[in-house]
This record gives structure tokens, sequence and C-alpha cells, in this order.
């Protein structure tokens, strides 16, 4: 996590992992070269629809490994995050702001991450069933068992 390159994205970030909020929740979306997305709650009410205001973008580029929210336009970044697999510097004109990197675990994440449902589960209904409905309807979907910051202080 580089709170440099994203200050808003980064504190949101420690914060929900602090409130355990991605315990428990599924890779919902994978496409292969391009992301891997994650970041409904498992349990539905603790689901945060608060949105926070964009950083400023262009300091970082969608590179290989960035870590970045998931919007809807314009200051609608909320919980989702997404993960590149390719260079995918055209999201950056989109105002798509990395605020960390994925380093000693990528292989991990593009080659043990259960990749067959790609992009068929239905977000909103995660959102409304949550993980009861993937475990229900996407039984191999890939789970984030616990999730926790590690490393340098103040990142």
């Amino acid at each position: 996590i580089n709170s440099a390159w994203a200050p808003l994205g980064a504190a949101r970030f420690k914060q929900l992992i602090e409130d355990k909020f991605y315990d428990n929740a599924g890779f919902f979306r994978y496409v292969p070269k391009y992301v891997v997305q994650w970041g409904i709650a498992a349990d539905p009410k603790n689901n945060k629809d608060a949105d926070i205001k964009d950083d400023k973008w262009g300091v970082v580029s969608n590179t290989v490994g960035t870590l970045v929210y998931a919007s809807a336009g314009n200051n609608t970044r909320t919980t989702q995050l997404f993960v590149n697999f390719a260079n995918n510097s055209f999201l950056d004109k989109f105002g798509f702001t990395p605020f960390g990197k994925v380093t000693a675990s990528l292989d991990i994440l593009q080659n043990k991450t259960y990749a067959a449902y790609g992009e068929a589960p239905d977000q909103d209904k995660i959102y409304v069933e949550g993980d009861a409905y993937l475990k229900l309807e996407f039984p191999l979907i890939t789970h984030i068992m616990k999730a926790s910051l590690v490393g340098r202080p103040g990142c």
C-alpha cells in the first residue's frame, strides 16, 4: 500500500482491513490477462455504501500487479477492488488510481484463484445475498479467508 500514490484510497483500504470487511469475501470477477475483482462483503449487512472522493490520478499507471478501486465514475469508489494482471494503462484516463501493488504473491493470485466462472457471478445478488449466493451458485469460487496488513508501518 502506498499512501503517496493515493492517500484517500490507501486510508480507506487500511480501514476496511481493520474492520475485517474483506474477510471471507469471494473473488467474483476473473478476466485472464486483465483483472481479478472482489470487495463485496460476505455478509450483506456489512456492505458499506459510502463513496470516497477520487485521488489525483496519473501518479502511477495501471500496470501489472497494481491494486485499484473499481468505480462507476467520478467519486464513486466504495469497497470493490481489482488487481491488474496486465499493463492496463488505458484505465488511467478513466481515473482508476492505483494505491498499492501486489508483488510477492501475484503469481499465486493469477494461478490459484479459481477462474472458470469468469464474470458470471451477479454482483447485485452478491450485494443482497452475500456469500450464501456464491457458495450455492459458484461453489468453487476462491475466497479471502482473512485480510490483514503486513509489512512496513505507515505505508
